[in-house]
């Protein structure tokens, strides 16, 4: 068996740890020796944690064109991964089991991540709104492009959350409620002229992109080329901008020469188990 999981983009601006969108970048993880073109995952690789954690058993491999700290959700991909190739190892590719265990599968990525937006995501498909242990995906009414616009530096999402405050005042905090509420309500509607304001942050955004300025720059790039919405992606340094399909080429081109583009699409699967 062989679980496909795509990468993610989370907090889409204002929705912060509560948000996440699942994009058409996949990470292939199986049970088993590695075959070639994979690596062996050893006993510290995040997928090999969730394995063992959900009693996974035997050697584990990886293959994944997700950058690595870059806030596209490689951990919380291989993460869904590992968990759901130990439930792939005692239930097989069945389809209903596989869905009747997907709270108990994101109850276990969330553990390990620390929260659940990225691994939602990645587990479910779509765009998904997460709290109290629940996830569930935002029906969109329209398919756009996805531009992702990725820089050669790195970034911790330890050392970035390090850097927010413990307190906010309360003007921001009501701020973000309405945009993120603003924002699924656009996403359900189709409203995409309103997703700029939507997806405006003042709780992570700013101070994230204070040390991080070519990512702020290439934000900014992709709103004055005519992007329906951009947002920080993850904890970063990526920045997603999202438009409409017949626009992606022209975007991708305006964004900045230091970083490399990536036109994806938003991944309605989720997590899915194949014959290997």
């Amino acid at each position: 068996m062989i679980v496909r999981v795509p990468a993610s983009s989370a907090n889409l601006g204002p929705g912060f740890d509560t948000l996440g969108m699942a994009l058409s970048l996949h990470a292939e993880i199986g049970a088993g020796d590695a075959p070639q073109g994979t690596h062996a995952a050893d006993d510290h690789h995040p997928a090999m944690v969730a394995f063992r954690l959900h009693g996974g058993e035997g050697p584990l491999w990886v293959r994944s064109p997700i950058p690595v700290g870059r806030g596209m959700g490689f951990s919380g991909a291989v993460r869904v991964g590992g968990v759901v190739a130990a439930h792939a190892q005692r239930h097989g590719a069945d389809h209903d089991a596989l869905q009747a265990a997907l709270p108990e599968l994101l109850a276990l990525a969330a553990e390990l991540e620390g929260h659940a937006d990225n691994a939602a995501a990645s587990l479910h498909g779509g765009v998904v709104a997460t709290g109290g242990g629940h996830a569930v995906r935002i029906p969109m009414s329209f398919d756009p492009a996805m531009v992702m616009w990725v820089p050669a530096f790195v970034t911790s999402t330890d050392q970035s959350r390090a850097q927010l405050p413990t307190e906010v005042p309360f003007a921001d905090v009501v701020f973000n409620i309405g945009r993120t509420a603003l924002l699924v309500a656009a996403l359900a509607a189709g409203e995409v002229e309103v997703l700029r304001a939507a997806t405006q942050d003042r709780l992570h955004q700013d101070i994230r992109l204070r040390v991080a300025e070519p990512s702020h720059t290439a934000l900014l790039a992709a709103l004055d080329a005519g992007a329906w919405a951009s947002w920080l992606s993850g904890s970063g340094p990526t920045v997603a901008a999202m438009c409409a399909v017949d626009e992606a080429e022209a975007l991708a081109a305006a964004m900045p020469a230091d970083g490399h583009t990536k036109i994806l699409r938003i991944d309605h699967a989720g997590a899915v188990i194949e014959q290997g």
